[in-house]
């Protein structure tokens, strides 16, 4: 074969091989935003867990590396962004940290988020008594399954048990009293504690909003940002956007410090007290029930019909969850380290 025509083999072949590899790329890209979309999905409804729905995608490990070596470099690289060789850095720098998988996941998941927000509060306000009972529903049976894996017998574990169940029951009261205002503030710190949902298992962070007395208000405005897009695209500004972003872009930022401060300070509790801490998280969700059971109290009439409507939407959520964790009883919810006794360690 002559050298010329070795080259054009050689070069075909590069280009033959760049060419699966941006395909593979693009398709892994692909995968990655779907199981963002189904964790944002999952996150939408109180009593579910991302979390848990990663660890089920087969991404959570990937996913909590990725958080837990996402640090500060990057943003000292990101100064050098206006030279070439900078720019090599911190692009060698993010792969390594799998940035770009968290940034594609994460377009996924707030794709779901703002799809599925309006639906669910339109639900809300045309069958608030229901839903409620669905949300309560989800969110005991979560619960149950949670306290079939690991029981609490011992003094420690029981101790954290009445804490937490303590403090939810007390904070889910006060949410129903409308205790907590719907500010800014507010909405800072509710999407700090929220977003743990998103990194801890059998957590969720919707049910958190619940808790917080923040759900139906950040729902109803993440369901508002659709319109103002089309209102915008046909160039006419809505009066309620610069309040609605401002609110998103709040959410938003409390979820970023929630994931560096309080998910990594659950995460570190779990790993130096794991019993103890497991049997606090679960005993919060068994005392919010508080909260929706207050909610259906209040929306529901007391007849016959209205009665048994939300006993079996109640029902439905329930079955769904033992239905799901039926399916996927052969995975653990977290890393068996995670759930070792104290003693053990």
């Amino acid at each position: 074969m002559a050298p010329r025509d070795e080259e054009q083999t050689v070069s075909s072949d590069r280009a033959d091989r760049g060419v699966l590899a941006y395909l593979r790329n693009r398709r892994d890209a692909v995968a990655v935003y779907l199981k963002g979309f189904v964790m944002g999905s999952a996150a939408t409804v109180p009593g579910v867990s991302g979390g848990t729905i990663a660890l089920i995608l087969g991404i959570y490990d990937r996913f909590i590396r990725a958080l837990t070596m996402f640090d500060g470099h990057l943003a000292k690289l990101a100064i050098g962004l206006h030279t070439a060789e900078g720019r090599a850095r911190f692009g060698t720098a993010a792969r390594e940290q799998d940035l770009p998988f968290l940034l594609v996941l994460f377009g996924g998941v707030v794709t779901a988020v703002l799809t599925l927000a309006r639906v669910i509060s339109a639900t809300l306000a045309a069958a608030p008594g229901p839903m409620f009972a669905l949300f309560g529903g989800l969110i005991a049976a979560s619960a149950l399954v949670l306290f079939e894996r690991r029981w609490f017998t011992r003094l420690g574990q029981a101790v954290a048990a009445v804490a937490g169940f303590t403090v939810a029951f007390v904070v889910a009261g006060a949410s129903g009293a409308g205790v907590f205002p719907e500010t800014l503030p507010v909405v800072f710190l509710a999407a700090a504690i929220a977003i743990s949902g998103m990194v801890l298992p059998g957590l969720s962070g919707s049910f958190l909003l619940l808790l917080l007395g923040q759900y139906e208000y950040l729902t109803t405005i993440a369901g508002r940002l659709t319109d103002h897009a089309a209102s915008l695209a046909s160039g006419t500004v809505p009066e309620q956007l610069v309040g609605d972003v401002a609110v998103v872009a709040t959410f938003g930022l409390g979820a970023v410090v929630g994931f560096f401060t309080t998910a990594h300070g659950v995460r570190a509790a779990l790993e130096r007290y794991p019993s103890g801490t497991f049997a606090f998280l679960v005993s919060l969700m068994v005392g919010a029930l508080h909260y929706p059971v207050v909610r259906v109290a209040e929306e529901t009439d007391p007849e016959p019909i209205p009665i048994a409507v939300v006993v079996l939407a109640a029902l439905a959520g329930a079955v769904l969850v033992f239905l799901f964790d039926h399916l996927t009883e052969d995975l653990e919810y977290m890393s068996e380290d995670l759930f070792r006794t104290d003693d053990d360690r």
